[in-house]
């Protein structure tokens, strides 16, 4: 969006509310990245669990659930005792990672300035 853009480009369903509303949960970022890099797009939920340090079960499993709602994961339930289930990255999904990796890129690069505002008391994201 430019500026000058026409007021229909900031309704409160246009592309970039809905997308910032797929990170609405600082985890969905982190799953999708960890499924595309680390896990060649598909994983169990304990791995995923050990595979992401400082999120609990029922985080994860929240978060999974509103990615699936959002199309970006499918689940896929075996038949076995106890279940069994995977969750793999959806097209959307896989497409969503590109960028998501460009953050994180962006991150990792800039790294000493995202410590110096923690240092300043502006924690990132408050």
């Amino acid at each position: 969006m430019q500026p000058g853009s026409p007021d229909h480009e900031w309704r409160e369903d246009c592309a970039p509310r809905r997308v910032l509303d797929l990170f609405s949960s600082k985890w969905t970022s982190m799953i999708l990245h960890v499924l595309h890099t680390r896990l060649d797009g598909c994983a169990r939920s304990g791995v995923l669990l050990r595979s992401l340090p400082g999120i609990s079960k029922k985080m994860l499993t929240q978060t999974l659930r509103g990615m699936e709602a959002s199309g970006l994961v499918s689940r896929r339930v075996y038949g076995t005792v106890p279940p069994a289930v995977d969750y793999s990255l959806t097209p959307l999904g896989t497409r969503f990672v590109e960028p998501i990796d460009l953050l994180y890129g962006w991150a990792r690069d800039n790294a000493d300035a995202l410590d110096e505002l923690k240092t300043r008391g502006g924690e990132v994201g408050s």
